[in-house]
């Protein structure tokens, strides 16, 4: 039977049993650490970057929905985007599952738990990033129809964006306060990273 608390568009935070650290490391005191310097900063940066560019997307389909931007505008402004966000977004979900969330759930077992909740975050993500793209795609092939299509097409894709968006700020936020605190507690060199 699964836990559906730690499901990812089910969950409101990690198990409490996960945040122990981040009490240790309150998000309030983060940009005063001094281990913040190195991956930690790198990693939130990487975070930052992916909100700002799943915001962008949800801004430009708005636009486009609400009649601020024509359908080449549109088209124009948003596959490079949404290419770029999917990709980087598989490519960073790679490498924390292959490498740092070993690492990590080596450095400190107690947190095994929470590198597996956010390891199977990265599955569910990767289903909608594929659903994403393919809504994305019929959206784009959509625009040289009639207008009820491109209506209809665009409304699925905002609608799968919306929930894709959703997951993405919890999972980053999840994964912030697993990793962030324990990057802060050990340093990069106690991890092995730096």
């Amino acid at each position: 039977m699964t836990d559906i608390s730690i499901e990812l568009e089910r969950r409101a935070s990690l198990p409490q049993e996960l945040r122990w650290l981040l009490e240790k490391y309150p998000r309030e005191g983060w940009q005063a650490h001094p281990n913040l310097a190195g991956m930690a900063s790198f990693w939130l940066q990487r975070h930052d970057m992916f909100r700002e560019v799943g915001g962008l997307l949800t801004t430009i389909i708005g636009d486009y929905r609400e009649g601020r931007r024509t359908a080449p505008e549109f088209a124009r402004q948003f596959a490079p985007r949404l290419n770029f966000f999917l990709g980087e977004l598989d490519g960073h979900h790679n490498v924390e599952d292959q490498h740092y969330f070993p690492v990590f759930a080596r450095a400190e077992s107690r947190l095994k738990r929470g590198f597996d909740i956010l390891d199977a975050d990265h599955h569910i993500i990767h289903e909608a990033l594929a659903r994403n793209a393919e809504a994305a795609n019929a959206f784009l092939r959509a625009l040289t129809e009639n207008e009820d299509r491109q209506r209809f097409a665009a409304d699925a894709y905002a609608d799968e964006n919306a929930r894709l968006v959703a997951m993405l700020t919890r999972h980053l936020a999840d994964e912030e306060d697993l990793i962030i605190p324990l990057m802060l507690d050990r340093g990069d060199s106690g991890l092995g990273i730096g």
